[in-house]
């Protein structure tokens, strides 16, 4: 008898909703990334590779991250800070918060002065996300007390650190901390 049970199990039929289940795993290990399409042009099948347009659009633009880091970022920058010799620590103080950011973090202070990486290379959301901060705060108060605790807040928010200075011009960078909260 228990010969016949063993045959018999392997003869008994499957059911279409088994059939289904089994033909979708056979056709998971298919080409994958790949989908048929019909072209609008020449009405004709034409085959997609997914997985290439996927990386393309993730691939950042040379030309774009141009445009925002030196006509976006940097200009604003440098045509709504305070210039002259007398703003010149502040600016440096400023300018290492941005760098700080579009560097994903990486401080001078880190590496001896030098940091390591180059904020002009950084990811285009990390660049559109600071210029965002830097059009916010032309389109508001100017204050570059305000720019630096916005910033310093983003450092915050992504968990990065900031810049280790020696004492004066720590006091500085608390100071300015200070005015913004204060206006």
């Amino acid at each position: 008898m228990e010969e016949n049970n063993k045959k018999t199990k392997p003869e008994q039929q499957l059911s279409d909703a088994d059939m289904e289940r089994l033909e979708l795993l056979q056709r998971a290990h298919e080409k994958k990334g790949k989908q048929l399409t019909i072209s609008d042009e020449t009405g004709t099948l034409k085959e997609i590779d997914e997985l290439r347009e996927l990386v393309g659009k993730q691939l950042d633009n040379p030309e774009e991250k141009y445009n925002i880091y030196y006509k976006g970022i940097r200009k604003l920058l440098m045509d709504h800070l305070p210039k002259g010799e007398d703003y010149k620590e502040m600016r440096s103080i400023i300018y290492d918060e941005k760098n700080i950011f579009l560097n994903l973090g990486k401080r001078k202070s880190d590496g001896g002065g030098v940091r390591g990486s180059d904020g002009r290379m950084t990811f285009q959301p990390v660049m559109n996300e600071i210029l965002d901060v830097v059009i916010a705060w032309v389109g508001g108060s100017q204050n570059p007390f305000q720019l630096y605790k916005a910033l310093y807040m983003l450092n915050e928010k992504h968990g990065y650190g900031h810049e280790e200075y020696d004492d004066s011009v720590r006091s500085v960078a608390n100071a300015m901390l200070k005015l913004a909260e204060d206006r």
